[in-house]
């Protein structure tokens, strides 16, 4: 799809990846609409783009309506919806010891939204014969975040239903993208594009993929291409992927003392 004149909403676009994904998308000749918790920050973006800017909590679904009607407002009917919004609290001891507030924020953020705004658009998508979704998950998806297991689990629940949505509705007109980028330099882990290196991206390099992936039609997106590499080790034998990441995460443990998300890029 060529994102030319076409109206985007973005989920959690006031920083890191959306944000990016914001200001390539008006560069290149879109109307968007950021919806982003920090309403604020979202106008600010919005007015360097000429886009408009809504406040979002994507764990309610009333607010994910909200934006899609200002957006239909604005620039007319949505075009492509952008589920970015995201976050990560990390298991605080063993692997199933976050709460369950935490659980539920992480299925919410990471699942629901996705279902809300795809509930919201389908109908009148299918009838036009034309829409896109583009569904910000993570490598964690296909793989999975030592460190942080409600993360991993809910992020494995968003590729399912991406690859739902276009065995469902691919014959429809509409297009579905699912992004699992590794570690990207952005506000989420404390980082920025200066910190970027090796294999830590910054968010502007995974918009860059996201749209052309857009472009193509692309479902999985992968802004690192190694990640199908070891998706497809873990298919193949998966109890030796499975050793390995044991392997990894005692590694972590040996050289930081701690299971630190945020210090993973480092080690891969």
């Amino acid at each position: 799809m060529d994102i030319s004149g076409k109206s985007i909403v973005i989920t959690g676009g006031a920083s890191g990846i959306g944000a990016a994904l914001a200001r390539q998308a008006a560069k290149a000749g879109a109307k968007v609409c950021i919806a982003d918790l920090n309403r604020e920050a979202a106008q600010a973006i919005a007015e360097q783009i000429g886009g408009i800017a809504v406040a979002c909590d994507v764990t309610r679904e009333r607010d994910i309506i909200a934006a899609i009607e200002a957006a239909e407002i604005a620039h007319g009917p949505v075009d492509i919806f952008v589920s970015n919004a995201g976050l990560g609290r990390g298991d605080p001891s063993h692997a199933a010891s976050a709460p369950d507030s935490d659980w539920l924020l992480n299925w919410n953020v990471h699942v629901m939204a996705h279902v809300w705004a795809a509930r919201a658009l389908l109908p009148a998508m299918i009838t036009r014969g034309s829409g896109h979704f583009v569904n910000v998950a993570s490598a964690a998806g296909l793989l999975n975040q030592i460190g942080d297991t409600a993360y991993s689990a809910t992020k494995h629940a968003a590729v399912s239903f991406a690859e739902s949505l276009l065995i469902s509705h691919g014959h429809e007109g509409i297009g579905v993208s699912v992004v699992c980028p590794q570690y990207v330099a952005t506000p989420l882990l404390g980082l920025s594009d200066g910190d970027a290196q090796g294999n830590l991206l910054t968010a502007g390099d995974v918009a860059k993929s996201v749209w052309q992936g857009v472009a193509d039609n692309t479902f999985v997106i992968l802004p690192h291409p190694d990640v199908a590499k070891y998706s497809a080790l873990r298919g193949a034998d998966p109890t030796r992927w499975i050793k390995g990441m044991q392997m990894l995460r005692a590694k972590a443990l040996s050289e930081t003392g701690s299971i630190s998300v945020a210090g993973f890029y480092k080690l891969v």
